[in-house]
């Protein structure tokens, strides 16, 4: 189980604990966090789970497929660091992991 940091727009962080294997998204859902919707139930059909990866922890996540990428597309005010949480399989090496959540999703 790894703790990861999603930081809302106001800089107001919450924590939580997501189990190995779980995606980032399913923990936020799971955990009832506001501004992860997951509207596709993280079938990357939708970008509703749209998150900003820390500068610090870009490297330590695998690149996002072509697939991720256009659906990145989609998304509200979308950045280099801009990921699918949907997407990102949590693991013990994620463990502090800093997530930043947009805005607003659609």
């Amino acid at each position: 189980m790894a703790k990861v940091h999603f930081v809302a727009p106001d800089g107001t962080r919450e924590t939580l604990a997501i189990p190995d294997g779980w995606s980032a998204m399913a923990g936020a859902m799971a955990d009832g966090l506001d501004g992860i919707l997951g509207d596709c139930g993280g079938a990357m059909a939708c970008a509703t789970c749209h998150v900003y990866v820390d500068p610090a922890w870009v490297a330590a996540l695998p690149p996002p497929t072509d697939t991720e990428l256009a659906m990145l597309e989609m998304a509200i005010d979308p950045r280099a660091e801009s990921r699918l949480a949907c997407q990102i399989r949590i693991q013990p090496a994620l463990d502090g992991l800093v997530l930043g959540l947009p805005a607003r999703q659609f």
